[in-house]
């Protein structure tokens, strides 16, 4: 089969998929930082309400997210996939509805319609992000090129977090309202606008994997309907044969170890600030703004660290950051330090004055900082190795699956971003947490209810972090051992039968779990 010319991509490549995740992590800023504190506080919803409404459309998800990744593999040699791109087409279709990301803020609704309004958004989300995923696997096989993808998007990523959390400052100092629902509202009209704006240039500065010169002679085919309806079948085989790969279990591993524990996080962590640091939507904009400029300078130092060295060193650093800080708002629960209402309330409402006593900026400033620098290198571990993991499964498989691999990520982090968010909500429901009535303001919380909230801000993060830590310590997939798997790959397709070295075999059957002789589908 001849080789597709090789196209190289550059910085305006890298940056412009990289925007996509304004929309990919934009959204789900917005939504795990916001969401659950703007349900509980200005619409009258319960915690458990809340944990329905975020949970439920991630487990519908269970069937939409590998079948959009089955379909855009499998498009193409059809006219569309051919003609538009079996990946773009998807983008294109969510382009004019992302606006429609403001009808979930509006307030004084039914549960059903805050249910519904989230379902849609949710679905034109996994229709953009699962496709999107893809298309940096498909630009580049380099080891270096992959990791400068990754580092955009994350920059990317953990800017739109910084817009997202800073917004509402912006909004209140514009037009007022310091506890006002229509802040929320406003922000979620302008994300909706940028979401379709960098759709639409991802679009157009990225490509998809070139055609072989014999693809090009495969006739595009019609529709078949019996092929159709045969997808659900064909789609879970490949999903769960996905978890046939060693590296992507344990990648999956770190993944959700770094993924649950900041959605745990980010549902409490509002709702502490509110009744444990008696703060306002203020303040907890202005905190949530300082993790999220921590964490653009942990991705920063993270994408040189994980080109150098590989990813788990940096995994447990991260891990220990984001220790430290739980353990600090645990001090401050405990403590209760003297003075640090009256200390927040004469900075006249913007913390970034810097006019406070110093015990005042510390309890203020040292552990949300903690927290990012953290954070950032937990977001970016799993999606600087994601791009990787494509290489590994064609050793095993002698096919490029991507679209699958994209469909199954986003699948497990669906499914497990839904349980974590409707424990967490449950757990601070059933610790007594009061929500307010629509209109109301909201209402002084017990200390059981209190006390329920910490324990699980800061415990439920902890335990799943140190478990993603412990296989971390199994996990050898870095920059050395991917340029032999994919050197190796390269041999297997042009017909070796026997691995080049012992120790290539040895880095090929760890990764890939598989014995060398069952490799390329010779299972």
């Amino acid at each position: 089969m001849a080789a597709p010319d090789i196209r190289k991509p550059t910085w305006v490549n890298y940056w412009g998929w990289g925007s996509g995740d304004m929309l990919g992590a934009g959204a789900q800023a917005v939504i795990t930082g916001w969401l659950a504190y703007f349900f509980i506080t200005f619409c009258g919803l319960s915690p458990v309400e809340t944990g329905l409404i975020l949970g439920l459309p991630r487990l519908l998800e269970a069937i939409t997210c590998p079948l959009i990744g089955y379909i855009s593999d499998n498009l193409r040699h059809t006219w569309v996939g051919r003609r538009i791109g079996r990946r773009k087409i998807f983008l294109i279709i969510t382009i004019p509805l992302l606006p429609a990301f403001a009808l979930i803020f509006v307030t004084g609704q039914t549960f059903a319609y805050y249910l519904v309004t989230f379902v849609f958004f949710e679905f034109l989300y996994t229709m953009f992000l699962i496709p999107w995923e893809t298309l940096a696997a498909e630009m580049t096989k380099d080891y270096k090129e992959k990791a400068k993808f990754a580092g955009a998007r994350m920059l990317i990523a953990q800017s739109s977090a910084i817009l997202a959390s800073y917004l509402p400052t912006l909004i209140i100092s514009h037009f007022g309202g310091k506890d006002s629902p229509n802040t929320f509202l406003i922000m979620a009209g302008i994300f909706g606008v940028l979401f379709s704006i960098v759709v639409t240039i991802v679009v157009l500065l990225s490509w998809e994997r070139p055609y072989t010169e014999a693809e090009k002679l495969i006739q595009p085919e019609p529709m078949d309907w019996s092929k159709a309806a045969m997808i659900p079948v064909n789609m879970f085989r490949d999903l769960f044969s996905t978890l046939r790969i060693k590296a992507f279990r344990q990648h999956l591993s770190l993944y959700l170890g770094g993924y649950i524990s900041q959605d745990i996080f980010n549902t409490a962590f509002p709702l502490f600030v509110a009744t444990v640091m008696l703060g306002s939507t203020l303040l907890i904009s202005q905190l949530m703004t300082t993790m999220y400029v921590a964490q653009l300078i942990s991705v920063m130092i993270a994408i040189r660290v994980i080109i150098r060295t590989g990813p788990t060193a940096a995994y447990r650093m991260a891990i220990s950051f984001v220790g430290a800080a739980l353990l600090l708002f645990l001090a401050f629960y405990l403590i209760k330090p003297a003075g640090f209402a009256e200390g927040v309330a004469g900075l006249g409402g913007n913390i970034f004055n810097l006019g406070a006593a110093p015990a005042v900026l510390f309890w203020l400033f040292v552990p949300i900082i903690l927290a990012g620098l953290g954070r950032g290198t937990l977001n970016f571990v799993p999606w600087g190795v994601y791009n990787y993991l494509p290489d590994v499964d064609e050793a095993v498989t002698g096919q490029r699956r991507e679209g699958i691999f994209a469909g199954v990520m986003t699948f497990v982090r669906k499914i497990a971003q839904s349980g974590a968010i409707l424990v967490t909500t449950t757990l601070i429901g059933m610790g007594g947490f009061v929500s307010a009535a629509k209109g109301q303001p909201m209402p002084v919380q017990t200390p059981s209810a209190i006390q329920a909230l910490v324990l699980v801000m800061v415990g439920g993060p902890l335990i799943v972090m140190i478990a993603g830590m412990l296989i971390s310590w199994r996990f050898h997939l870095n920059a050395r051992t991917h340029a032999v798997l994919v050197h190796e790959v390269e041999r297997l397709r042009a017909g070796a039968t026997e691995a080049e070295s012992p120790e290539s075999k040895q880095i090929v059957e760890d990764l890939t779990g598989w014995k060398w002789e069952r490799l390329w589908g010779r299972a």
